[in-house]
């Protein structure tokens, strides 16, 4: 009976110590978590966001539900958005007039979960093909029906099967420290077109610019890297050889 009494008082002052061990390593897993978490949401914030496709407006080249990396680090050191990137890009002030009010709450929430690539982008966000730089003359549309850029006419392989370049003609330069940006699928893209008579004109400010699409992270069978259109990559810069609008 000793060596019970024994053996019991023993395991009951052990349990103790196996209980905090046990809060300790549930602790570190916790605080392994939460610092997990926050480096994603850094490494998110400034250097790669995953970012859902709301709508077709991009299509064929993105669909409703793909997530794309944003390379946030693309235009950081000197570089600037060129034509045939594709952007992602605040509206505020050019697609959208005012930022929608929001509970505080809620906000941060879903902005947490739009970081992670888990819900649908803030209305204010939008991506879009870069179609003119500061000092371009954008037109639409030449005898073929064709986009213009600085005189020359744009071959818009990428865009939607049977969509026409633009339903609504436009002829606009575009101020230097701006953007003249397009949907690939026109016919269900609301772009700088449809900002013609809004303050800014449809102009997108490049300070604005969140950062470059540069792959389809998701779904895996999707997976591949957005290469930039070669067809406005080839275009002259406003004034030079070719450039007859200038």
């Amino acid at each position: 009976m000793d060596i019970e009494a024994q053996h019991s008082e023993r395991g009951r002052s052990s349990d103790p110590e196996e209980r905090s061990r046990s809060v300790l390593l549930r602790r570190r897993f916790w605080l392994a978590g939460c610092a997990g978490a926050v480096l994603l949401l850094l490494f998110n914030h400034f250097v790669m966001q995953p970012f859902q496709i709301p709508s077709r407006s991009m299509e064929p080249t993105l669909k409703t539900g793909d997530r794309v990396l944003v390379n946030k680090v693309a235009y950081r050191f000197g570089s600037e958005p060129a034509r045939g990137d594709l952007v992602v890009f605040d509206g505020t002030g050019s697609f959208v007039q005012e930022a929608p009010e929001r509970d505080p709450v809620a906000g941060l929430l879903h902005g947490a979960a739009a970081a992670l690539g888990l819900a649908e982008p803030a209305d204010t966000d939008f991506v879009k093909r870069v179609v003119g730089v500061g000092g371009d003359r954008v037109t639409c549309c030449d005898k073929g029906g064709r986009v213009e850029v600085n005189g020359v006419p744009v071959d818009e392989r990428y865009l939607y099967p049977g969509d026409a370049p633009s339903q609504v003609p436009f002829d606009i330069v575009v101020p230097e420290g701006a953007l003249w940006v397009m949907g690939d699928h026109r016919s269900q893209s609301r772009d700088s077109r449809d900002h013609l008579g809004s303050p800014g004109g449809g102009m997108v400010p490049v300070d604005h610019v969140i950062g470059r699409a540069d792959w389809i992270g998701w779904p895996f069978g999707r997976w591949t890297e957005l290469e930039p259109a070669g067809a406005l990559r080839d275009v002259p810069e406003a004034g030079g050889a070719g450039g007859g609008h200038g």
